[in-house]
């Protein structure tokens, strides 16, 4: 059996609640990830160009520091790793965070929130932060699945 980790960020509350799901469901560990300085309303505001959250995706070199890096990621053998769809993407938080561990060898299953977009092109974005991993595309939690649908999920992944 497969060591797991639902690793998440949540702006809001909304991934938060749907990661304590997919733990449950899991049998598998559970890890916020938490930004140095936390986001406020004003920084989470799209539609100002010169907000935090547009300054930060409008830079792909930009990785805004997270509290610790005591995930401890690097054990776990299946990653669930969580966001909020930012841009059509994964917020570069989550790039600070997969930079910050040796994830080759391991397998990265995304799953995220979001009002509007989807995973569509999330992989490739985030594929040069974690260099020998396998990533793959998960699912998408704007439904609020059950427990036992996600329990189902998980287990139609074979890991």
């Amino acid at each position: 059996m497969s060591k797991k980790l639902v690793a998440y960020f949540s702006a809001g509350g909304r991934t938060a609640g749907e990661a304590k799901k997919l733990a449950e469901a899991a049998g598998a560990d559970l890890y916020e990830i938490k930004p140095e300085t936390p986001y406020t309303k004003e920084d989470l505001d799209w539609t100002n160009r010169n907000s935090r959250s547009s300054l930060e995706m409008n830079d792909p070199a930009s990785r805004p520091a997270i509290t610790d890096k005591d995930a401890k990621a690097e054990e776990y053998d299946v990653i669930f790793l969580g966001f909020p769809i930012w841009w059509y993407t994964a917020p570069t938080i989550i790039n600070t965070f997969l930079e910050s561990y040796d994830l080759s060898g391991r397998t990265i299953i995304l799953f995220a929130t979001s009002g509007s977009s989807g995973l569509d092109g999330t992989i490739k974005s985030l594929q040069g932060s974690c260099p020998g991993a396998v990533l793959k595309e998960g699912r998408m939690m704007n439904d609020g699945p059950s427990v036992e649908t996600l329990k189902d999920w998980v287990n139609s992944l074979g890991i």
